[in-house]
């Protein structure tokens, strides 16, 4: 036997198991590439806000204006707290004021206060009391009223209140009681519910020409 024709013999024993020699390698060389590739790991969920104060205040009074530059309500307090979850603030005996286009006056104090952050909503707890003043042109022929209860909420700018606790409403000398309340100024409607108590005092007669 020549030795070329040895050769090509062991070069056809060779071409039968080359393709099987390749996968191998090719094996090889993947476990390898995945072996050394550092891996990142998923970047963490963003955690949902909590319901802890992000900021304090004291001894504040914080003041809301329209785009003319008029007035709309003032919010003092003790202490505040707020939340940005809720967007809120958490004061400490509340003093709230707000300011139709009319002129009318709406006040609110509690021993403590729950409002939005534009001061529009606010939900008055303990001691809770709401009043209003009626414009300058009509305040000699509107009665001053004033809501008083454990919890009221109050919306300022519609000059609404509700509560669903018992309350106490003067309107001048008349006093009305009930164990909720739905008041609409705008509207003019109010509805107490519940056992409902009402004096109502007679109007003092008209002076003699």
């Amino acid at each position: 036997m020549t030795p070329l024709r040895g050769f090509g013999r062991a070069w056809d024993r060779i071409t039968i198991y080359l393709p099987i020699i390749l996968m191998g390698l090719l094996a090889l060389g993947t476990y390898w590439l995945a072996r050394t590739t550092p891996v990142f790991a998923p970047s963490a969920p963003e955690a949902p806000p909590t319901h802890d104060p992000d900021y304090f205040l004291r001894g504040f009074s914080v003041k809301s204006f329209d785009a003319a530059g008029r007035l709309k309500s003032e919010i003092r307090g003790i202490e505040a707290r707020h939340y940005a979850d809720t967007d809120t603030l958490e004061i400490d005996e509340p003093r709230i004021r707000s300011f139709s286009e009319e002129g009318a006056v709406v006040v609110a104090t509690a021993k403590r206060g729950v409002s939005n952050a534009d001061g529009s909503q606010v939900q008055l707890i303990g001691d809770a009391v709401v009043t209003r003043e009626a414009p300058p042109a009509r305040r000699a022929a509107e009665a001053k009223l004033e809501i008083r209860g454990e919890f009221l909420h109050a919306f300022m700018e519609q000059e609404r209140v509700m509560s669903n606790k018992p309350v106490t409403l003067l309107r001048g000398a008349d006093v009305f009681q009930g164990n909720s309340l739905e008041y609409d100024n705008q509207k003019r409607v109010l509805e107490l519910h519940g056992a409902v108590r009402g004096t109502l005092q007679p109007k003092a007669p008209a002076a003699a020409p």
